[in-house]
């Protein structure tokens, strides 16, 4: 080594490898990037190649290198201390989607809802009264992260296609009431 050289010392360890949570959040965030126009077609299935690929995080960093920050995407709450909370038809679902309600029903029907994003959170803070969701046919449900206090979720996946549309995450807290969820028939 020559004067006024220095030596970087590595890191410790090798690279961690990635999850498939963490390739699967990659993935999504390139598709919104496309689909907010950040991305031309051909350098997300570049990207999309490159995250599917990726071994470590840093094999990842660079397939969404220069992406603007994530965008948690909309935010709105809907809330009731009692009554009804009702959805339907052409309404705009936005990326979360949180729902309160002291007494009441609430009903969300997505079926011809307007779903911009691969993947929809729903929050429930329900106290008591039925909740009813109704997803797009293709639509994927994710319950794993939904507390009920008095009886679990009625919900049987659909049988006979192949799920391609949207995920469809529900979290939150219900109390004396029952969720039921169903797939559009159409």
């Amino acid at each position: 080594m020559g004067d006024g050289e220095t030596v970087t010392p590595l890191p410790g360890g090798p690279p961690s490898p990635i999850t498939e949570a963490d390739r699967e959040t990659a993935v999504q965030r390139l598709q919104e990037a496309y689909t907010e126009g950040h991305i031309s077609h051909e350098e997300m299935v570049e990207r999309l190649h490159q995250a599917l690929t990726a071994r470590t995080h840093i094999d990842l960093a660079s397939a969404l290198a220069s992406l603007p920050e994530p965008n948690a995407g909309t935010t709105s709450t809907i809330a009731a201390v009692s009554g009804r909370i009702h959805r339907r038809g052409a309404w705009r679902v936005p990326r979360i989607l949180k729902v309160e309600s002291a007494l009441g029903r609430v009903r969300l029907d997505l079926s011809r809802a307007v779903i911009d994003h691969p993947v929809v959170d729903i929050e429930l803070h329900l106290g008591t009264g039925r909740a009813r969701i109704t997803v797009p046919r293709d639509a994927i449900v994710d319950l794993e992260d939904l507390r009920t206090g008095w009886k679990d979720p009625l919900y049987k996946t659909r049988r006979g296609s192949r799920p391609r549309g949207p995920t469809i995450r529900i979290s939150g807290v219900m109390g004396l009431g029952r969720l039921t969820i169903r797939h559009a028939r159409r």
